[in-house]
């Protein structure tokens, strides 16, 4: 198992998919499949993918934070 992280508004979006299980399906949720196929998964936060989705940046950390327990 992936060693765990804190999840903060300005994880990167990449790191929590890889290290929370489920979080992919938060982010698709919040922000569609376009994440997916975008290489700035890997370096851009959940801050910036909520500011280009138009979403609170809390409410999609809150989701990926009932994931991990």
């Amino acid at each position: 198992m992936a060693e765990e992280i804190s999840v903060t508004k300005d994880s990167v979006i990449g790191d929590v998919i890889k290290s929370v299980p489920g979080a992919e399906d938060v982010i698709r949720k919040y922000f569609g499949d376009g994440c997916f196929t975008c290489p700035g998964i890997n370096m851009e936060s959940i801050a910036f993918g909520a500011t280009m989705h138009n979403t609170d940046p809390e409410v999609v950390v809150a989701d990926i934070k009932k994931l991990m327990g």
